[in-house]
């Protein structure tokens, strides 16, 4: 599991690469501090935290290969960014799953079958 100094540091090579600017980096590092707006974003109702997962599983096998869990408030973060870098990404609306983390949604997000490589990747908000 990565810890949270590891992930700060990622943030902060990220904005030395220039892959990310400084605005970013310090709304990344608030989220992964749980401070502020941020951790509130990160709560659900009644104070319990809330998860994004992404599971991909190979349908040939059933088995897994990707079990990610990662706090809501740095996907809020990481959504914004990465709806920066690809704009156009396919059906993807990166606008849509922020709303749906907005509103409290849970359960299963999306779906995706990838018949070219066998592999079903699930998204959940918990």
């Amino acid at each position: 599991m990565v810890t949270t100094s590891d992930e700060r540091l990622k943030v902060l090579e990220m904005l030395e690469e220039g892959k990310i600017g400084a605005e970013e980096a310090a709304t990344l590092l608030r989220a992964l501090e749980g401070g502020g707006r941020s951790r509130a974003s990160a709560m659900g109702v009644g104070g319990e935290n809330r998860y994004l997962r992404i599971q991909v599983t190979d349908m040939a096998s059933g088995s897994g290969k990707v079990n990610i869990t990662v706090p809501i408030g740095l996907v809020r973060a990481g959504l914004r960014i990465a709806e920066r870098f690809a704009p156009d990404f396919g059906d993807l609306d990166f606008q849509e799953i922020i709303d749906l983390i907005a509103e409290g949604a849970e359960g299963k997000i999306v779906e995706v079958v990838d018949t070219e490589d066998n592999e079903r990747v699930e998204i959940y908000i918990e």
